[in-house]
């Protein structure tokens, strides 16, 4: 498992002719699991190996995380790809949710301030919302691209249908595209590869995938008895409690060993080798998470090695299975 990378990869978003680093550096541990100090070291030495994606989110730790990643940009902000989201409560209140108009547009307004820029490259519409009509939100955003807030939209935790509907309408109301997703995605959640990414393959949709570790769960830490994430998160003990994702994680473990890697960088090396993925998420806590995650960008999957790993999991049914 060669192929050594001697300098950062860019690769395109979608058809807009944006080049993003080909790993994007996720940032929810920032102001909880890594203190600013922290966090300003992770973000530097991504920096200094060429990623230029940043992602984020309003909700990230109250906006606090927004607010470190604002602190830390300085004069880079024009050679930087910039995400962050809106859906999710940011508070009690019945108004301070959702992808209401209202909502949207007060709270990129609340994340520009954080983040110290005028403009957000991307805005991730972080969930589907049921409530609001579809036209009241891409309308919504729409408006701060024409007002220059936001340059791109995309989407997070979308089925197909939705994402589908979402491009559709967009495309029939003259509207902002949609040029961009981030599903759930790594070897124990396949579930993306059903439909998710053959349509982002159709509709030149660029793919964004989170939790490439499954929280951890795909390093074998578990396994030996360490804390993580499934241990601070009643959401995250919920999405990864089948028994049978501790065994798909030992076999993998033990595969990653025999081949002499981390199974960190082998985690994210086979997400990142699906044709419809575009760039991983990786999200650390330290810098010592970061390199050994980063690894992956040294390891070339051939296609063999790639069905050997996908082997060791449950391959999820056709979308017209019967």
């Amino acid at each position: 498992m060669d192929g050594k990378v001697e300098a950062m990869d860019y690769v395109s978003v979608g058809r807009t002719g944006l080049r993003v680093s080909r790993v994007c550096l996720g940032t929810m541990t920032f102001g909880k699991e890594s203190d600013e100090e922290v966090s300003r070291a992770i973000m530097d030495h991504a920096w200094n190996l060429g990623i230029n994606f940043f992602d984020t989110a309003n909700v990230y730790n109250k906006g606090l995380t927004e607010e470190i990643v604002g602190r830390w940009i300085g004069d880079k902000r024009e050679a930087l790809v910039l995400a962050s989201k809106v859906h999710f409560p940011t508070g009690d209140g019945p108004l301070e949710r959702g992808c209401s108009r209202r909502h949207i547009l007060l709270e990129v307004e609340k994340s520009l301030r954080r983040l110290k820029t005028d403009w957000l490259d991307i805005l991730y519409l972080h969930h589907w919302d049921d409530n609001v009509a579809l036209d009241e939100t891409l309308n919504a955003v729409d408006t701060l691209v024409r007002q220059g807030k936001v340059m791109y939209c995309g989407v997070s935790n979308f089925t197909a249908w939705q994402l589908m509907k979402a491009i559709d309408f967009a495309a029939f109301r003259n509207l902002m595209p949609i040029v961009c997703m981030q599903p759930m995605y790594n070897l124990i959640k396949r579930q993306a590869e059903v439909e998710l990414f053959p349509l982002a393959q159709s509709e030149h949709v660029a793919v964004f995938p989170y939790n490439p570790l499954a929280a951890g769960v795909l390093t074998g830490k578990y396994l030996r008895g360490e804390l993580g994430r499934l241990d601070e998160s009643e959401m995250y003990r919920e999405r990864y409690k089948n028994p049978v994702y501790a065994e798909v994680a030992q076999r993998f473990v033990e595969y990653a060993a025999a081949h002499h890697c981390s199974p960190a960088s082998l985690a994210l090396a086979w997400a990142a080798s699906h044709p419809a993925v575009t760039a991983p998420i990786v999200g650390a806590r330290n810098m010592e998470q970061l390199t050994d995650g980063l690894k992956f960008l040294d390891i070339g999957l051939t296609a063999e090695q790639r069905a050997e790993i996908s082997a060791l999991s449950v391959e999820p049914p056709l979308a017209t299975d019967r």
